[in-house]
């Protein structure tokens, strides 16, 4: 016996399925779990909101009913969800999961969480809702080049990583420091604690081709308003949450916000999102080459069509197919 096949049978398997947005994911996923006995666990931070269903394509009703989901639409818009607050919620359903004989496979396209679930988290104190307030209020004042130039006075490694446009992690960074005194790259160089512990990953990354990819993300935007989206945003900016919240942020959001404040037309409200959502996948293709180990790449559009292939690749973790 390899050490390998030693290692499956001591620690169970959590999958992970990766990709751009419209890559076809979920669909795998979904085939995967109902092959494997799995259950799908989210790891996409704007489907964590209730509000946002359709323009963050989330699983349907009819998918929800086919195959046991997690963490989708279990947050509140009007509260942040950071990668640490996900880490806090998978871990138990994770363990939960495996408890049941289920295998857990985690799906989504936001790097990061997927990257703190294999790798962890530094384990930094969170800041108070006053200094979140200051921060906030200092970003909307000076502006992001000016507030970019501010965080690397204090902490140059990180605002070099970051653009002026990533308002949510430059602040994150400078609520850091204001807290704790001391830079948020320091706290990443004292190393990273588990968020689960006992557990052997497995990542399938899809990567299809850039053209593909966005003739894909084209058609499902339209296929969104078809669906509803235009409402949905009407509804949600209704609540008049703050702007600078993560769920405000959602493609699509801010622009069908200015078609329904009357700025613009409807169709150069579709064309924007639909260029925010290519550029959001080009910046996820970019991240998931980079920054996440695969142990499988996938390099076209509807993976499910490689099934056996995707299949014999999970049964070589010790998984076997349920039917």
């Amino acid at each position: 016996m390899t050490s390998a096949s030693q290692d499956c049978e001591k620690r169970p398997v959590v999958l992970l399925v990766a990709g751009p947005t419209a890559s076809g994911k979920s669909t795998l996923a979904m085939r995967i779990a109902d092959a494997f006995g799995g259950e799908i666990i989210n790891a996409d931070s704007m489907q964590v909101y209730r509000e946002l269903q359709i323009i963050t394509a989330r699983p349907t009703p009819a998918d929800e009913a086919a195959v046991t989901h997690h963490l989708y639409g279990c947050k509140s818009a009007a509260e942040p969800c950071s990668v640490g607050n996900w880490a806090a919620m998978v871990a138990p359903v994770i363990r939960a999961t495996l408890a049941a004989g289920r295998v857990p496979v985690v799906t989504g396209g936001t790097g990061l969480y997927l990257k703190a679930l294999v790798e962890g988290l530094a384990d930094i104190p969170a800041p108070s809702n006053a200094v979140r307030r200051e921060v906030q209020a200092r970003y909307d004042t000076l502006g992001g080049a000016a507030f970019r130039k501010a965080l690397g006075a204090v902490d140059r490694k990180t605002a070099r990583q970051l653009n002026d446009a990533d308002r949510q992690r430059l602040t994150r960074a400078m609520e850091i420091f204001e807290a704790t005194g001391r830079p948020m790259s320091a706290w990443l160089g004292d190393g990273n604690r588990p968020v689960i512990n006992g557990v052997l990953f497995r990542t399938i990354v899809i990567e299809p081709p850039r053209d593909t990819l966005y003739a894909s993300v084209n058609n499902r935007f339209e296929a969104m308003m078809q669906a509803g989206a235009l409402d949905e945003v009407e509804t949600f900016l209704a609540l008049g949450l703050d702007a600078a919240l993560p769920a405000s942020k959602a493609v699509g959001v801010c622009e069908l916000g200015r078609y329904i404040a009357g700025t613009i037309t409807l169709e150069t409200a579709v064309r924007d999102a639909q260029q925010a959502s290519r550029n959001y996948a080009k910046r996820q293709m970019t991240w998931f080459r980079n920054h996440i180990r695969k142990d499988l790449s996938i390099p076209q559009q509807h993976p499910e069509k490689r099934s056996e292939e995707i299949f014999s690749f999970i049964r070589q973790t010790g998984l076997t197919r349920t039917g």
